[in-house]
């Protein structure tokens, strides 16, 4: 049995691990930032395949302990790069570290590569060539105190990109953390969904792709293709099976507004690209003015922030203003706000029923949960 590593969002480490037990993973185990798990190739092609959450998925190639520069280098000239991918590939390496007494991941960065081709020197007489834009092959290195992890990265471009995005507006939610966000709001259909401000549209599409049951990795590449153990009978086999499950395109209860027209196209042009134009009904609306499109449903939302708004003041006079419109018009619904300025909380005037804590990059945010009765949510004291 291989080891892996699945990393995500953080905060949504649940969630895929969750994902990785449906899809036969065995010994998950949640930690911060990720999943590890274990299991044979086609497990980690399937992972790739299916994981609507993972970032990426790595495979441990290597571990071994470590209390300086030149045993890391030692653990990684070891290895047998030379087995894993072929001399012509072209490499990157990258390094994280929590707790390391290393004093530069630039210089361990290049320790690594250095090991693996002397390595490569040794054994074939030739050394891969450094790509750090677009790597062939992705060497990761994990180091805490006194141990370092070695692996290769089976995804190869991360995997929130679907290959569906044609533009993302201004600051796109990653795909993985939307469709980490539906499950956290237990949102599946024919439950209506309903993004009010949805910009380019991630969550309707992510939304669209689970209800057809579309494996999010269908129609990309990926890292593991490029290594030598790669089965191609055994990946083609399973990404056939995958788009041959999915369902035709068909109107679904997800609808999605913006108060621009501009943005509304882009969400147009995302659901075209991701073959699901139909799937998915859009209008042009301000979410202060218009009403929700059912009688209740999960509504989800990642409001304008920062940039996307403007400045301080307007967003302070804007979440009251939210508050009340989702108060009067959007009883019997639960309503999920994907949100960085932390000030929402206080500002909204709604008494959240859950709050999780989530991360957009390194960026801290949250996730608030508010069920929305009739007369019932206006907070009267305490934050």
């Amino acid at each position: 049995m291989e080891q892996f590593f699945a990393t995500c969002p953080r905060g949504l480490e649940r969630v895929l691990a969750d994902e990785l037990a449906a899809l036969g993973a065995r010994d998950v185990s949640p930690v911060d930032g990720g999943v590890a798990f274990g299991g044979d190739l086609t497990l980690c092609y399937a992972a790739n395949l299916e994981s609507r959450v993972a970032s990426r998925v790595l495979w441990q190639v290597g571990h071994a302990r470590y209390r300086s520069e030149h045993d890391v280098f030692d653990a990684a000239r070891v290895l047998p790069w030379p087995r894993l991918f072929d001399v012509r590939r072209t490499l990157r390496v990258n390094v994280s570290a929590i707790k390391s007494p290393l004093k530069s991941l630039d210089f361990i960065t290049l320790r690594v590569k250095d090991a693996a081709c002397d390595a490569f020197r040794a054994a074939r007489g030739a050394r891969p060539d450094v790509n750090t834009e677009s790597p062939d092959v992705r060497i990761h290195v994990f180091l805490t105190r006194d141990q370092a992890t070695f692996y290769l990265d089976t995804s190869g471009d991360p995997l929130f990109k679907r290959g569906w995005r044609i533009t993302g507006g201004d600051a796109p939610l990653r795909e993985n953390l939307a469709a980490g966000i539906l499950k956290l709001a237990g949102w599946s259909a024919p439950t209506p969904l309903y993004d009010p401000m949805c910009g380019g549209g991630t969550f309707l599409v992510e939304a669209a792709m689970m209800a057809l049951d579309a494996a999010p990795g269908a129609n990309r590449s990926f890292g593991f293709e490029k290594l030598e153990n790669f089965e191609e009978k055994t990946w083609r086999a399973l990404r056939d099976k995958a788009r041959a499950r999915r369902k035709p395109a068909h109107a679904l209860p997800i609808h999605g507004s913006d108060k621009s027209g501009t943005v509304l196209g882009l969400a147009r042009d995302n659901l075209a690209a991701a073959g699901i134009a139909g799937a998915v009904q859009l209008k042009q609306m301000d979410i202060l003015d218009g009403a929700p499109p059912a009688a209740a449903g999960i509504a989800v939302m990642n409001p304008p922030y920062g940039e996307r708004l403007g400045d301080d003041a307007e967003l302070a006079a804007f979440y009251p203003k939210l508050g009340d419109a989702l108060k009067q018009r959007y009883a019997g619904w639960t309503a999920y706000i994907f949100t960085a300025d932390l000030r929402l909380a206080k500002l909204i005037g709604l008494k959240a029923s859950k709050r999780t804590p989530l991360y957009n990059g390194a960026l801290e945010c949250r996730l608030f949960e508010y069920k929305l009765i009739a007369g019932s949510m206006r907070r009267t004291t305490g934050i």
